[in-house]
């Protein structure tokens, strides 16, 4: 099946790419970008900065320690895209492996020497699943073969020892390896890699071995910290390992430490990681919306970290945090061109951006670069649009569960069902029966702010709350599903212990974030405050954008930013009331350099 998570346990089984197939609308057209536009742009300037050029044999040697990565996420994304390019691309890679398996443009004369900082079995991890992806859509080749043999090479050379990488990747890779081919060394070199972290492995190092999650075993962690790439990468590996080994104390401990980190480390948009000096979550309630990290790969792999625990368990939780990260991170990377990308994802941008010219150094700044010195997030972006599809609905012997809202045909047990809607501008999603039949259960995901739902079908219409609503029936063609989500912009406050957002609100309307933008000319946002009215809709260009009232602040006095309790400053509308428009904060960006908030003060 292609897929680039196939379990052989769980609650729920997934649907490839081969049973669910995309149609016009919000992702459809976000694959369709990738298929046309984003993998080539990736593959050009990779081209231009030399990256594919290192496995020619060209020198000097140009990139980062771990850009081969970035060719085999590429790679990865043409399997899964069906992409013309990658036999040639594959044969330039397979033509860089040593006898013994060995590859790495950075490191050959001196193998292994660096494992905190190196990133070699994360390349590997990598090229991995470009090899799974390859074998799952065509079949075996020289991309598959290139895989194997460096996995093998990954086995006999670190099987025994107590090593591991700094930067975790390698373990998903591995187990996915032996899913795809049944050799028992990938598994158990992948379990290897998980119980040794945290004894501790590695050296320590300024950050604290926190960073590489090697300050203490997987299993005694109660959250995620450290580096949170690294972090979720390793959690996602845990967990495939503990799903094939049947191990439910490994499983339960990522459970945990996920729960713990959605509910005290994660942003409003789902991002991940508040630090910028190491990449890294902060502490419970550590999160500023300005100094949000929130890289754009973490973001990806919370959602493929979601998608494993919701296989294991079913567990509808998993798919609303998804969800949430889809539409307001991984959208939200992205241009509406295709040609530039977030590194980074703050709820806060206070000072627009100069346009980049040509290479970003840094990954922070207010507007989207066509490329960065580290690019790993434009080419995370490509695999994980390739492969989208594969997310969106799993199935048993039972029926069909789908989980995100989007026009797509799904094929199981001999129905093809056809799921169209506008979400998520609008709530409603029908799903109608256009071949085959018979008796089967197909449930169609209720998201927890979706108050009022109502799922329809046949004689049957009734109220439905948060979870996934059943619809249960002998199916025939012309027979039909709707699923009425009401859409209705609403406030959200945060806890007040998040003490860099006290005094201010957000504003979502479905799986959106909103936020206020300001571009060129636009009205300022350092010193508005919003009103506590019930938002207006307003639909441009088949796009809903959110008018709400705002005054300006009352000043300080005495030319000092402060006051005393009973000065405390407030919007009360006696300056004049204007209207502050909010768009979708995916879309933010897209007019220029700009100044952008998501969190508000909030007036009275």
């Amino acid at each position: 099946m292609a897929n680039p998570v196939l379990p052989s346990s769980g609650t729920l089984s997934p649907l490839g790419l081969n049973a669910v197939r995309l149609g016009a609308g919000f992702w459809g057209d976000r694959v369709t970008l990738d298929r046309e536009v984003i993998i080539d742009h990736c593959r050009e300037w990779m081209e231009r900065e030399g990256w594919i050029g290192n496995f020619r044999g060209e020198r000097p040697r140009r990139g980062r320690e771990f850009s081969d990565s970035e060719i085999y996420k590429l790679l990865e994304a043409m399997a899964w895209a069906g992409h013309p390019g990658l036999p040639e691309l594959a044969g330039i890679v397979a033509r860089a492996q040593e006898d013994d398996g060995y590859l790495n443009t950075r490191w050959s004369g001196s193998r292994y020497t660096d494992l905190e900082w190196g990133h070699e079995l994360y390349c590997y991890g990598h090229l991995i699943q470009a090899g799974v992806a390859r074998l799952r859509t065509h079949g075996e080749d020289e991309l598959t073969r290139t895989a194997r043999r460096a996995a093998d090479h990954v086995c006999a050379r670190f099987m025994d020892t107590e090593e591991v990488c700094g930067h975790p990747e390698v373990e998903m890779a591995l187990v996915e390896l032996y899913r795809a081919t049944g050799v028992e060394r990938y598994l158990e070199m992948a379990r290897r890699f998980v119980e040794r972290r945290g004894r501790p492995a590695l050296a320590d190092i300024p950050f604290g071995r926190a960073y590489f999650q090697d300050d203490m075993p997987v299993r005694r962690a109660r959250v995620f910290r450290g580096h949170a790439v690294r972090a979720l990468y390793l959690a996602c590996g845990a967990v495939d390992v503990a799903v094939e080994t049947g191990d439910r104390e490994l499983l339960k401990a990522i459970e945990t430490q996920w729960e713990h980190t959605v509910a005290r480390r994660t942003h409003l948009t789902g991002g991940m990681g508040s630090r910028h000096s190491d990449e890294s979550f902060g502490e419970d309630f550590e999160l500023p919306p300005d100094r949000a990290y929130s890289e754009t790969c973490a973001g990806i792999a919370s959602i493929m970290l979601a998608h494993r625990l919701l296989l294991a368990t079913g567990d509808v939780r998993y798919a609303d945090v998804a969800e949430r990260t889809m539409y307001n991170v991984l959208a939200t990377s992205v241009a509406l061109d295709g040609r530039s990308f977030f590194y980074v994802n703050p709820l806060q941008v206070r000072t627009p951006a100069a346009p980049p010219d040509g290479v970003n150094h840094a990954a922070e700044g207010g507007l989207r670069s066509p490329w960065f010195e580290v690019s790993c997030c434009p080419n995370n972006v490509a695999r994980t649009l390739a492969s989208l599809a594969a997310y969106i609905a799993t199935g048993d012997t039972s029926g069909v569960q789908i989980h995100h809202h989007t026009p797509c045909e799904i094929r199981h047990l001999g129905i093809t069902l056809r799921v169209e809607t506008g979400y998520p501008w609008s709530g409603t999603v029908k799903v109608r029966v256009v071949e085959g039949g018979g008796p089967a259960r197909i449930s169609l995901r209720v998201p927890p702010w979706a108050d009022g739902a109502r799922l329809s079908y046949g004689e049957v219409s009734r109220q439905v709350g948060p979870g996934y609503a059943v619809a249960e029936g002998d199916w025939r063609p012309g027979r039909e599903i709707t699923l009425d989500l009401p859409m209705k912009a609403r406030w959200t406050r945060p806890d007040p212990r998040i003490d860099a957002l006290r005094g201010c609100v957000a504003v979502e309307r479905g799986p959106l974030v909103y936020c206020a933008e300001s571009v060129g000319d636009d009205p300022p946002l350092t010193d508005m405050a919003v009103l506590p009215e019930e938002p207006v809709e307003r639909v441009v260009d088949g796009i809903v954008e959110l008018d709400v009232e705002a005054a300006p602040m009352s000043a300080g006095g005495d030319g000092w930013p402060y006051f005393s309790a009973s000065g405390t400053p407030r919007a009360d509308g006696a300056s004049g009331v204007t209207t502050l428009r909010l768009v979708p904060y995916h879309r933010w960006g897209n007019r220029g350099p700009a100044a952008m908030r998501v969190w508000l003060p909030e007036g009275h």
